[in-house]
């Protein structure tokens, strides 16, 4: 198994059909030993009730992942609870509905700090406080999410591919500066999957009847997909790669209409 003995910290899962959930169900599938946070206390019985198929696994509560003490809070927590980790997964994002609906001209001063210090800085945040408290193991693995919407203009994604891009050049530094210790950081950009996020971006489903249609592969992926490509990042199987974004969209990228 590709992550046996190796302990996982997975950020911001919600449900079981979130891009998050696929990527535990990989990592646990595959020997890891799992540790979630979470947004809400009041979520807490919901989110144990999720986990509960991986056994072992806990949950930590994390309102603000862009607040720095409060990462440090939590982060040192976890570490005091579980060891050192191998591996963490970023898979938080968030922008303010209006900014995905109306046009990007419109955004607001408050709506693009709060879309890129929750998508783009949280992760910056989230490996500088593992550095500083020694969280990480050995050849650990950073792997965040991103997505198309990063390089090419997607209708309703506005302020979302701004924080997007300032996330996979955040991979790429990261990837400079923790690579002296042999810590590798790589991003996941999926294809669109229906999930609780994607339904603030305008006419979802015509996204995914295009996808379907004009990717190589001719169907949309799905959240076991992904999650196995996180897990191969995860793994001491990608040692040679780091500071990559790698496409898990059935090859939409590469298609020029």
């Amino acid at each position: 198994m590709l992550l046996e003995n190796k302990k996982i910290l997975i950020m911001g899962i919600r449900n079981k059909w979130s891009i998050a959930y696929g990527i535990a169900k990989s990592a646990y599938e595959n020997g890891a030993k799992l540790i979630f946070t979470y947004v809400g206390e009041d979520n807490k019985s919901k989110i144990e009730d999720l986990i509960s198929e991986f056994e072992g696994s806990k949950a930590y509560v994390l309102d603000e992942a862009s607040i720095d003490e409060d990462v440090k809070n939590v982060f040192t927590k976890i570490k005091e609870e579980n060891g050192k980790v191998d591996g963490i997964v970023h898979a938080i994002a968030h922008a303010f509905t209006e900014d995905l609906h109306n046009d990007f001209i419109y955004t607001t001063k408050e709506g693009y700090s709060h879309a890129c210090d929750v998508s783009a800085y949280s992760f910056v945040l989230a490996a500088r406080t593992a550095k500083e408290i020694d969280m990480l193991n050995e050849n650990a693995s950073l792997v965040t999410l991103t997505y198309h919407g990063s390089t090419k203009v997607l209708e309703g994604y506005n302020v979302m591919g701004v924080a997007k891009a300032a996330l996979e050049a955040s991979i790429r530094y990261l990837a400079d500066n923790l690579g002296k210790e042999g810590i590798r950081v790589n991003g996941v950009s999926a294809g669109p999957i229906k999930t609780l996020s994607s339904k603030g971006i305008k006419d979802f489903g015509s996204i995914l009847n295009i996808v379907e249609e004009k990717a190589p592969l001719h169907r949309n992926v799905t959240i076991t997909e992904v999650g196995n490509v996180s897990t191969f990042l995860l793994s001491n199987m990608s040692q040679a790669i780091t500071g990559q974004v790698i496409y898990a969209d059935n090859g939409y990228n590469i298609m020029g209409v």
